[in-house]
C-alpha cells in the first residue's frame, strides 16, 4: 500500500479503538494507541503513567504550533500537560514518517495536518449503544455507564479543542465520519478499507 497515515478519533464506547486494531490488522501496517504512550515515555524518561491519560486532562486555553517542534526542543517552565503533548507530537510525527499506520486518540489529526496522505476518521455511536458496549465489553457498572461515557468524551473534547483549537467531532474536521449504531463492527472496518485503499 502506498504510505498513507489513518487517524481515528472516537466517541468513547463506539467502538473505535477496536475498529482502529482491525484496520490496522486488515491492511497488514503498524497500530499505535497505547504504543505510543511507550514511545513518549522512553523518549522523555517520565513514567508511562504520566502519559497515560494525557488525552483526558487539559487546563486554559494555549494554542501550539508545531511547525518547529523537534526532539530537543527546549519546553522548560511549561506545564507538565503541555510537555507530554509536545513529547507526544513529536512521536506521532516520527512513526507517521516511518511507514503507514493507524494512529488512535491523541489529536494525531492535528498533529499530522500538514502529513501527505492522512486520513482521519471520526467513529461514533448512539447513546444507547455506547452505554451497552461500556457495561458489556468495558466492565462499567450500569448505572455509572452514561455518566463515564459523558464524562469522558468531555474531557476528550476539551483535550482536542484545547490544542487544536478545533472542535472535536464537528465533521468538517474529518475526512470519514461513521455511526456504528448502523452498522457492525466488521463491516465498518470493510468501509473504511475500501475508502482507504481508493483514496
Amino acid at each position: 500500500m502506498e504510505h498513507k497515515v489513518i487517524t481515528i478519533s472516537r466517541q468513547y464506547g463506539s467502538g473505535g479503538r477496536i475498529i482502529a486494531k482491525k484496520l490496522a490488522e486488515e491492511l497488514n501496517i503498524g497500530f499505535y494507541d497505547n504504543e505510543l504512550i511507550n514511545l513518549a515515555a522512553e523518549k522523555t524518561g517520565l513514567s508511562a503513567e504520566c502519559f497515560k491519560d494525557a488525552e483526558l486532562v487539559s487546563k486554559g486555553n494555549l494554542l501550539f504550533s508545531l511547525t518547529s517542534l523537534t526532539p530537543m526542543m527546549d519546553n522548560y517552565g511549561l506545564p507538565l500537560n503541555e510537555k507530554i503533548f509536545l513529547v507526544q507530537s513529536q512521536v506521532i510525527k516520527e512513526v507517521a514518517e516511518q511507514g503507514s499506520c493507524v494512529i488512535v486518540g491523541r489529536s494525531a489529526d492535528y498533529v499530522l495536518a500538514d502529513f501527505p496522505n492522512c486520513i482521519n476518521i471520526f467513529i461514533y455511536a448512539e447513546m444507547k449503544d455506547r452505554v451497552k458496549r461500556a457495561v458489556e465489553e468495558y466492565g462499567l457498572e450500569s448505572k455509572h455507564a452514561e455518566a463515564t461515557v459523558l464524562k469522558t468524551d468531555k474531557k476528550r473534547a476539551g483535550y482536542y479543542n484545547y490544542f487544536a483549537g478545533k472542535k472535536w467531532g464537528k465533521t468538517e474536521n474529518y475526512d470519514l465520519c461513521i455511526n456504528t449504531s448502523k452498522m457492525n463492527i466488521d463491516n465498518v472496518v470493510a468501509v473504511l478499507k475500501n475508502y482507504i485503499e481508493k483514496r
